[in-house]
């Protein structure tokens, strides 16, 4: 079951910008950090930002001052301002949620299908 849904991915040129959303499922409880991940051919998924529920924000060193996470929590949303775009931002780019659902009572990490951002020189 689907449970985190991203959207907005796509090719731009150096320079450019785009807006990725994550429309997470009715069925979460409540949900506590989110944040997006990425993962370029050959290398390992990493962190690009997480906010948590309370607003508390992080962001990888290669993309502060460029990206902004920011979420809705009245529509279980998050999003991630992406400007001044490189190269090496492309990537797949992961939607992930630490929360719960209503037919669990534990907390676990869901994660989307993945949006393509290519870059291009």
């Amino acid at each position: 079951q689907v449970q985190l849904v991203e959207s907005g991915g796509g090719l731009v040129q150096a320079g450019g910008s785009l807006r990725l959303s994550c429309a997470a499922s009715r069925r979460f409880f409540s949900i506590n950090a989110m944040g997006w991940f990425r993962q370029a051919p050959g290398n390992q998924r990493e962190l690009v930002a997480s906010i948590t529920s309370s607003d508390s924000t992080n962001y990888a060193d290669s993309v502060k001052g460029r990206f902004t996470i920011s979420r809705d929590n009245a529509k279980n949303a998050v999003y991630l301002q992406m400007n001044s775009l490189k190269p090496e931002d492309t990537a797949v780019y992961y939607c992930n949620a630490a929360g719960r659902l209503y037919s669990d009572s534990r907390t676990n990490s869901y994660w989307g299908q993945g949006t393509q951002v290519t870059v291009s020189s």
